[in-house]
Parts: C-alpha cells; structure tokens; sequence
C-alpha cells in the first residue's frame, strides 16, 4: 500500500510517499481503508522533532475516516463495510496517512451516512479536544458566556459550534474579516480580531462589564494575563497547550480562577465523545469545515499551510 512516511525528523521536505506493507489488525484492532485524514499542528511537532521522538520511518496522522476492511478477533461493534471516523492515533504505532490503517476499535465510531468522507476525516481529534473541554471540563450550559481564542482553526471551529448548540453567548477572535464572518455564521454571539490593543476591553463591553464563564485558550503564555483580566470571579481557563506558564497570582487568587489543562492523550478512550459528534453531525449543529484537501504527494505543501495558516477549519489529505 501507499503512505506519507518521513525516515528524519526535519522541514516538511522530509516527507514522502513509500511503498510499504498492508498492517494486520491486532485483536481488539480494526484495519480501516482510509479516504481522509486530517492534518494537525501536532503532526508538524512530531515530524519536526519538538515532540520527542518516534521510530522511524514513521506515518503521520492522528485521526480520519474510512471503510472498516476487517476486523480483530475480538471486535464485536464494528465489521467490514461500516463508514467509520477515528481520533488518537498512537503515532508511535502507524498514523492515518496511508491507504489503510490499524486503528484500536475503542478509538472509532461510525460516521454518519450523510457525512462526507473529507468532513469525517477532519473531525476526530478537534472535535473530541473541543467536547472535552467544554462539555467535560467546563460543563457550559445554556447562557454561559465562553471565549474561544483562535475560532478559525481545527480545534476553535468545532468550539464555536458545540458552545453554541449548548446555548451558550460565544465570543470568540480570528485575523481576518472574512474568518470572522465565517464563525458568526457557525454560532458566535461576536468575533474580535485578535491582533487588537483593545481585546480585553472589547470583550468585556460584549458582556456588559461582566467577563466570560470560560476560556478555550491554546496560546496560554500569550493570553494568560488576558484571559484572568476578563474571566468571571470562579470562571475556569482551559490550556489545550503542553504547560501552565507563570504569570501573576493576584487576579488568579484575588477572582479564584480554575486553570484546567487538557491533555487528550490521557483520554485513550474515544469511542463515546466520537459517538456525540456524530449525533451532532446527523443533526446539523456540527458542520466540520474543510480549508482544503491535499493529495499524498502534496502532503509537505499541507504542513506548511498549517503553519501559515489563514483559513478556516482543518486542511485534509486524501489518498
């Protein structure tokens, strides 16, 4: 079969297209034909070294969508010919970018019919991140004001959309007019451009002076004394990034303000929150947006485009 390996860590130069062999689906294992995958900043660290070291070669890849072409001996939820999406891919054992992948049975559910192969491929591993921490962590509930930095990227698109679908006042920030546009028409109450000297100001006039429930943040050390400057007294700041950086304690002790890290590699399990999102595809209140698709070969123009960014939503390779 066809993958993306790269054999060094390096620029997106390392990466190529292999001949290698078709994996063997281990017992509680599924081997799934890919049509999609998507491309995620973490593919960029692990090629790049910055996320510690893989054996090599190694395929990247955390997450996509395919057709279950067999099943291990002990998998009972799923057989062949089921449309399935996936999300936290162990790369140390093979990713998504190849013409089949070996993927857990626990990290899988199915895709719903009317849910195309690109949308279902770009998903698993945003959509599981945003649900985690806003639903699990957070548990926003209808009329919670929730700031959502970065709405256009994977992870921020899917945030917009399940905040709001849960009644929630979203603010959320993008670079662009057009990005912003794009996420009121996805759910926000109002986007702010990020860049702005007076975001802190603009947000808190957005809720009358009286600040956010919660913050979805994945740039902490850029936004942490933002963000404690217009959370709520007893509002939480969930960090989808790798550490807590210093700042000063007073407004975090003076307002009690819960700092929450996410790290969904402690979360292995990921059938159940999959199984959400595919309850809010079926119902339209989740629509993962598709930037751009990206052939095999292409791959190295994907990296960079994620580094590049100016889009909205996920970038996705297909064989």
């Amino acid at each position: 079969m066809r993958a993306v390996r790269y054999h060094d860590y390096g620029s997106a130069d390392v990466l190529q297209v292999d001949e290698v062999d078709r994996p063997t689906p281990d017992h509680d294992e599924v081997l799934v034909e890919m049509r999609a995958a998507s491309v995620n900043r973490v593919d960029v660290m692990f090629r790049s070294g910055q996320y510690g070291e893989l054996p090599l070669p190694s395929i990247p890849g955390g997450d996509g969508a395919g057709v279950v072409a067999a099943v291990g001996e002990d998998v009972e939820a799923f057989e062949p010919g089921d449309r399935v999406f996936a999300s936290g891919m162990d790369r140390a054992e093979g990713g998504t970018f190849a013409e089949y992948a070996a993927i857990p049975a626990e990290k899988l559910a199915r895709l719903p019919e009317d849910v195309s192969w690109t949308a279902g491929g770009a998903i698993g591993n945003v959509g599981a991140t945003a649900w985690m921490a806003l639903e699990n962590l957070a548990g926003i509930q209808a009329g919670d004001r929730v700031l959502i930095h970065g709405g256009s990227g994977g992870v921020g698109h899917a945030a917009v959309q399940i905040a709001a679908h849960s009644g929630a006042e979203v603010i959320t920030t993008a670079g662009s007019e057009e990005a912003r546009a794009r996420l009121q028409e996805l759910g926000a109450t109002v986007a702010f451009d990020y860049e702005s000297d007076s975001l802190a100001e603009d947000i808190l006039a957005a809720t009358d002076g009286a600040g956010v429930d919660t913050v979805l943040d994945h740039r902490l050390e850029e936004y942490l004394d933002l963000d404690l400057s217009v959370v709520t007294d007893g509002g939480t700041v969930i960090s989808t990034m790798g550490h807590i950086p210093e700042t000063n304690g007073r407004p975090l002790y003076n307002k009690e303000v819960t700092i929450q890290p996410l790290k969904m590699d402690n979360h292995p399990t990921r059938r159940p929150v999959l199984e959400r999102l595919a309850r809010l595809m079926r119902q339209d209140v989740l629509a993962p947006v598709v930037a751009d698709t990206y052939a095999f070969e292409d791959t190295a123009r994907a990296h960079h485009e994620i580094l590049a960014g100016g889009y909205v939503g996920k970038l996705v390779v297909t064989p």
